[in-house]
């Protein structure tokens, strides 16, 4: 249960926070719902509060957790995806859809190494800048840095190895 003021992740959309609980009426049930602005753009979520988990709403991750997320970025993969581009921008939106930072690395990993070797599609680039801006900010509230401090952090990580 998420508590108004409080940080959290919504899937593919970024850190909002719940700015209030209420109750609307849906197929003329009452239903709770957590009223959620994202942080990034200021957009409005409203999410069932008995669905929220089923559709990834998370605490934002903890401190301990920051170094895997490093770690997945330093790693290089044993082979790049040699898929087309269309079944590797499947895989990818999949992985971003989870809401888990760690996946979220992966992609960011995967489409920076990628874009070294060939040019990215449209929708691969535009899926690298939602990978890299949903760990830039969630990254930065955790650590209690500037975004564009942990920007250049992920960065060097990626250019290092």
């Amino acid at each position: 249960m998420f508590q108004i003021g409080q940080l959290a992740v919504y899937p593919a959309h970024g850190v909002g926070v719940i700015e209030s609980i209420q109750d609307r009426v849906v197929s003329g049930n009452v239903q709770q719902f957590y009223i959620m602005r994202l942080l990034d753009n200021d957009m409005i979520i409203m999410i069932p509060m008995n669905n929220a988990r089923n559709v990834g709403l998370r605490d934002i991750i903890d401190h301990t957790s920051v170094p895997e997320v490093y770690e997945i970025l330093s790693l290089r993969p044993s082979r790049i995806n040699n898929q087309t581009w269309n079944r590797r921008y499947r895989d990818y939106m999949d992985k971003i859809k989870t809401g888990s930072p760690f996946r979220v690395a992966e992609v960011l990993r995967d489409l920076t190494l990628l874009k070294t070797e060939k040019d990215l599609s449209f929708g691969e680039r535009k899926m690298l800048d939602t990978a890299k801006n949903l760990l830039v900010k969630e990254l930065s509230l955790v650590n209690d840095k500037q975004e564009d401090e942990i920007e250049a952090q992920l960065q060097e990580l990626l250019d290092n190895s």
